[in-house]
């Protein structure tokens, strides 16, 4: 006998479609879920539905021996229109995804997600992007479900090894920020103003030789640091340290015509998993050297799969103003 019966899926009428993306609609303005979705996270805490989990069989197998057992694969989307900054969109994108997958984990009675997965998805049609999230909600042993669920973007394996050490994986912070340097009538974090470029523009002449870019590298330096602090501001609320995984920065030239100097757009974002531990504690793992004697190619070098197709790096994106 099947654990699970194979009943055959029966299409949904045009008048279920319907009435599932009203119920989508009433959910999304009230920042709930519909019924049938909280119904089906209900069904999967209670183990009446079977359960879906991105780890793989190791980490499954070291999470149960660790009391961790997986729940379902929640997500949390948002599609988003950032009609006046695109860098400051895509912060806010991230926060609404990130509520919703929180409130996806909350109906699944979770105490965390793992192994969360980032994704972005453009269009050709109007300054707007997908922002999803997903992963595997879980479940620690004797732990009540927790109203707010932890959402981190290690795996289960690292998650339960990140425990052992006293380091509890909180939530995920994200920093952006975006500046102009040189650009006409602009009234931006100092450097956008029409005075400012003419420096680099005799830099990068052709009669100027080697050397640095100091003003454009200046202003370079200071929206990466600016995208930082706001990271750790956003982190700040919620523990002592971020494990920042993802970091995006383009400087973008625009000819500005009438003799004028080229302005310089600068945008960097950086998202990462916050954590909490106590200060000066010792990390409980013994470290031990390891020399690999092989002659071929040697895993040590192995950089590891490419866990979140967040932002590419195709310098001739041009998406969006700011």
């Amino acid at each position: 006998m099947a654990l699970f019966p194979r009943n055959p899926v029966t299409p949904r009428s045009t008048e279920e479609h319907e009435r599932r993306a009203r119920e989508w609609e009433a959910a999304l303005q009230h920042q709930t879920l519909p019924g049938f979705v909280a119904e089906r996270l209900q069904q999967a805490a209670i183990g009446k539905q079977p359960w879906v989990a991105t780890m793989t069989p190791a980490e499954l197998l070291l999470a149960k021996s660790h009391g961790v057992r997986p729940i379902a694969t929640v997500s949390g989307t948002c599609w988003f229109h950032y009609g006046w900054s695109w860098t400051e969109g895509h912060e806010e994108g991230w926060h609404h995804a990130l509520n919703r997958i929180r409130c996806e984990a909350r109906a699944a009675g979770a105490n965390a997600v793992v192994d969360v997965r980032m994704r972005t998805l453009r269009h050709s049609f109007g300054p707007s992007m997908d922002f999803t999230l997903i992963g595997t909600a879980i479940r620690i042993e004797r732990l009540p479900p927790s109203p707010e669920p932890i959402v981190a973007t290690v795996p289960a394996l690292e998650f339960v090894r990140l425990l052992e050490m006293g380091i509890v994986p909180v939530g995920i912070a994200v920093g952006a920020r975006y500046d102009w340097l040189g650009l006409n009538n602009f009234n931006g974090g100092g450097w956008g103003n029409g005075w400012q470029g003419r420096q680099t523009q005799w830099q990068t002449s052709v009669f100027a030789g080697n050397q640095p870019l100091t003003e454009l590298g200046g202003f370079w330096e200071g929206i990466r640091r600016d995208a930082h602090a706001a990271l750790r501001a956003n982190a700040r609320q919620m523990g002592n340290g971020v494990l920042a995984h993802t970091h995006f920065g383009q400087i973008l030239k625009r000819e500005q015509g009438d003799k004028q100097p080229p302005a310089y757009l600068g945008r960097h974002i950086v998202v990462g998993t916050v954590v909490d531990t106590p200060r000066g504690a010792d990390v409980p793992h013994d470290i031990d050297p390891v020399i690999d004697m092989r002659d071929g190619a040697t895993p040590l070098k192995r950089t590891g799969e490419v866990r979140h197709a967040v932002y590419d790096t195709d310098t001739s994106e041009e998406e969006g103003s700011i």
